[in-house]
């Protein structure tokens, strides 16, 4: 843990959350909280598959030095 007052202790969290508001969450009205779950839901798994997917470059130089 980082000392209290650290500016950067939850820096990739902050920048997580101002991206889903600016993407996602501003530019729409929900008529349920269970649509809004739903949207904020496949949206955060689309991030996440999307920054956990390995570039293909990457998988080729690892098959050469296999």
């Amino acid at each position: 843990m980082s000392r209290k007052a650290d500016c950067y202790d939850n820096a990739p969290m902050e920048s997580f959350f101002h991206t889903l508001k600016t993407e996602l969450v501003h530019h729409q009205h929900y008529a349920t909280r269970d649509d809004a779950r739903r949207d904020i839901f496949a949206y955060i798994e689309g991030f996440t598959i999307e920054r956990a997917a390995i570039p293909p470059s990457v998988t080729s130089a690892r098959s050469r030095w296999s």
